[in-house]
């Protein structure tokens, strides 16, 4: 097991044509004198158990390349500009969204406070560092975490810009229990700026973590080493990293949302939902459409029970009676009405605020939408694309950027987009004649004013008001 280790973080080097693990004794023992070096134990090249005990600590999981020739710093390379964006894609689950960015702005601070570097929290587009939380499985991380304990995170040197922490691991804030975010994200910012592992077992670079320290302040070593790279502080530089985000999208308003005209206003989400009716979402209420017509919106929550408005996305999946709804970083999952115990959860594997999802029967796959691009989804499988593919791949003569989409009970796929909607045959391409207007076609808006062909919202309210309440009376037993 400890050549295990000796390979995982360098200290050991398998030729490209040697195909076994078979190492030396000369090399083994070289190999373990460096890692006691640089973890301040004897350096006899032996193993016993103060090594191994060093070895079972919680760490880092990139490499330790250390500086042979000094004691100094690591460099492993430097970002061309010094003011750097950054985002968050979800949260720690024990922390929650605030204390999570919080321990991420007070990481990026220690760099910004010795250097010329500043750094700017954005919300959409990419970002230069890419922050995330993931676990053991495979799907958004090329290299998986271990579970609980040893590896707690690692990051890629510059200009890739990715950090990833252990899902699994207990994060923690102010108290010496679980694994402090702000040193680990600190540690790992570290090295997306360009620093290698320092050997000063006290320094945050150190490859081990050091556990939870109320006053850290950073080593000489770690000020050093980006100093190098990126020059002092002077007194012109102001760092940003605790100011709001930087967002290119308006940020939709936290107050309650009229109720919609659904033959004015856009969706937000539409599905074929729970006993096969269609639900429309726009803010915070939800409206079904019959043969009528769209029926009187009704409140997101008075169905939903602790879903929000203002929905990204909405999916119902007949292969597992469960429905799926996106909102910037989380996902709620509910059965029937009822919310599955543990959601809302994070998203990990996709960017936040998507732009629509649909479940397509042939594959029995969950498409999520996001700009141009689109991801396949398996709920009872291990398959997850882990990078987007474009629209225009598979659906041909289909828009990006849609607003909502799903598959309806003819088997056809509808996309919406503005006043407009597309629907797509069982090859995925875009029947002709389309687009059409949604107001007309799906809310009933035109024509003259009959319980069959109702002219206005308004008109049909008033032709089918005993069938409406009857409707919603239903529903609400229903939801209950």
């Amino acid at each position: 097991p400890f050549q295990e280790f000796l390979l995982q973080f360098g200290y050991l080097q398998k030729p490209l044509e040697q195909l076994s693990d078979d190492f030396s004794k000369e090399e083994i023992a070289d190999a373990l004198r460096s890692f006691q070096l640089a973890s301040g134990l004897p350096t006899t090249g032996q193993m016993d158990k103060a090594t191994l005990s060093q070895m079972r600590q919680p760490r880092c999981g990139v490499e330790d390349p250390f500086n042979e020739r000094t004691l100094k710093y690591l460099l492993l390379g430097r970002w061309r500009k010094r003011h750097l964006t950054y985002q968050i894609y979800n949260h720690d689950e024990d922390l929650g969204v605030v204390a999570t960015r919080t321990a991420i702005q007070r990481a990026f601070k220690y760099w910004s406070d010795v250097t010329r570097l500043t750094f700017q929290e954005v919300r959409t587009g990419r970002a230069d560092i890419r922050l995330s939380f993931h676990g053991s499985s495979p799907w958004g991380c090329s290299r998986p975490f271990d579970g609980p304990g040893h590896v707690l995170a690692h990051a890629d040197i510059p200009e890739l810009g990715t950090v990833h922490f252990d899902a699994d691991e207990h994060w923690t804030e102010g108290t010496s229990r679980g694994v402090n975010l702000r040193i680990i994200a600190a540690h790992e910012i570290g090295h997306a700026l360009g620093l290698g592992h320092s050997r000063h077992p006290t320094a945050l670079m150190a490859p081990s973590y050091g556990g939870y320290r109320p006053r850290f302040q950073l080593h000489h070593d770690d000020i050093e080493g980006i100093q190098a790279l990126y020059g002092k502080k002077t007194p012109s530089t102001t760092a940003t990293v605790t100011s709001p985000a930087r967002t290119t999208t308006p940020v939709l308003s936290l107050k309650p949302s009229k109720v919609p005209n659904p033959c004015k206003d856009g969706l937000d989400a539409i599905m074929l939902g729970p006993y096969d009716k269609t639900y429309a979402f726009r803010g915070d209420y939800v409206w079904t459409i019959t043969d009528f017509g769209p029926n009187p919106p009704l409140k997101v929550s008075a169905l939903w029970k602790g879903l929000p408005g203002w929905l990204d996305a909405a999916v119902y999946s007949p292969r597992t009676g469960r429905t799926y709804f996106f909102k910037g970083t989380k996902l709620w999952r509910y059965r029937g009405f009822k919310l599955d115990p543990g959601y809302p959860k994070p998203l990990t594997r996709i960017p936040a605020k998507i732009d629509a999802a649909l479940y397509w029967p042939k594959n029995k796959k969950i498409f999520i939408f996001k700009g141009t691009g689109f991801w396949q989804w398996d709920e009872l499988g291990s398959y997850f694309s882990t990078l987007p593919r474009k629209i225009s791949t598979l659906f041909t003569g289909a828009p990006s950027h849609l607003d909502a989409a799903f598959t309806w009970e003819n088997g056809r796929v509808y996309l919406f987009k503005g006043k407009n909607y597309w629907r797509l045959n069982d090859q995925l391409r875009v029947e002709r004649g389309y687009p059409l207007n949604t107001a007309e076609r799906w809310m009933h808006c035109t024509g003259p004013c009959t319980v069959s062909s109702p002219s206005t919202f308004e008109c049909q309210e008033r032709l089918a008001e005993q069938h409406v309440i009857a409707l919603c009376v239903e529903q609400s037993h229903a939801l209950a």
